[in-house]
């Protein structure tokens, strides 16, 4: 029996139920295709049932504006995914008459769209022959022709699609990338997998090598730096100030509260003595209400940790924040779309509102 034939019998009663797999249109399928980038699928499936029920046709989503489709989005992280979404949507709407388009070069010049999701729209809607290499794929091979190639190496890329290529079912390329997908998610795991009651034991040279634990292999590390961050939140009454991001690093388009960002962690006492302070919320009456436990929060590439100074702030101030800031009360606050490091604080803020705390923030 040929790999493929045992992965797909493998699939047919091993496989999760899952919407997007119920249906060929090709709009969901891209959906959930985004949706589960860098996501778990338990966590992704709230978020595409949501997409959908508000907008069920690409047309809808093209329709949106930008702000809410990053209120829907938030909680995901990686921002660009939404924002390239929506961009994606409205091209589909306005150059394909809302008709997504039937063929892999097509559907890879659309934004936001690389080689592994093109070839997944391509055999999920479309029936193309084109194989899919995600990182379960890159696992999967990996193993089962015990290559210690690096999969994040040029030559990597290149060996394992050549592979992922050659192993695929031609007369039905979709439920094979299905198959290959569900086997290193569920099967061929990344940390202990269950190799004694696996189907492909008997062809997986990584089992007949004692390799299953080391492969795949990586050559890059990813580098973090560290970044500190001071969230100035300012009330006066009802009201809050918030802005939106608009330079293109993390969180694009998304809103916070007044930042000032240090390049190193200083203590709390010399923050209020910043040059930044003093331009913003620098007044003798401006009361420091609270100053939050330092917050962590982990991205691919940097470590932020953050502290949230609540401040009660004269008319003075309000003044002067007005020019910079959108000034907004507590309660429209739910309107904005946040990253989930400043929600994170809200939270907690809510929780302790609920045993005394005299300021809603929700």
């Amino acid at each position: 029996m040929t790999f493929s034939a045992l992965l797909q019998n493998w699939y047919q009663s091993s496989q999760r139920d899952l919407p997007w797999r119920k249906t060929q249109d090709a709009y969901s399928i891209w959906l959930s295709e985004i949706i589960l980038q860098q996501t778990r699928v338990q966590q992704g499936m709230a978020y595409y049932l949501k997409f959908k029920k508000h907008y069920p046709t690409v047309s809808d989503l093209a329709k949106a504006e930008e702000d809410e489709v990053l209120k829907h989005w938030q909680g995901l992280g990686y921002y660009s995914r939404a924002r390239n979404l929506h961009a994606t949507a409205k091209r589909v709407h306005e150059e394909f008459n809302g008709v997504f388009p039937t063929t892999y070069a097509e559907i890879r010049k659309l934004k936001g769209i690389g080689d592994y999701t093109a070839a997944a729209i391509a055999s999920f809607a479309y029936n193309l022959p084109h194989a899919v290499v995600d990182g379960n794929v890159y696992r999967v091979l990996s193993r089962l022709y015990g290559d210690d190639t690096p999969i994040d190496s040029t030559q990597g890329k290149k060996l394992f699609q050549q592979l992922a290529d050659e192993l695929l079912d031609q007369k039905h390329p979709g439920n094979h990338n299905q198959a290959m997908m569900e086997f290193g998610a569920l099967q061929c795991v990344p940390k202990n997998p269950d190799c004694v009651a696996c189907p492909a034991q008997p062809q997986c040279k990584a089992f007949e090598m004692s390799r299953v634990e080391i492969l795949p292999v990586k050559a890059k590390k990813t580098k973090q730096r560290n970044r500190y961050f001071h969230y100035l939140v300012p009330r006066f009454e009802e009201y809050l100030f918030i802005e939106k991001r608009e330079d293109k690093g993390i969180w694009h388009n998304l809103y916070q509260f007044p930042l000032i960002e240090v390049p190193e962690n200083i203590a709390q006492s010399k923050v209020p003595e910043l040059e930044a302070w003093q331009a913003l919320v620098g007044h003798p009456d401006v009361i420091i209400e609270s100053v939050s436990e330092t917050y962590k929060h982990i991205l691919s590439h940097q470590r932020i940790f953050a502290s949230f100074w609540r401040l009660n702030v004269p008319f003075e101030v309000v003044q002067r924040l007005e020019k910079k800031y959108l000034k907004i009360t507590a309660k429209d606050l739910e309107r904005y779309a946040i990253p989930r490091l400043i929600d994170r604080y809200l939270e907690d803020e809510q929780s302790k509102r609920q045993i005394g705390l005299p300021f809603n923030f929700r």
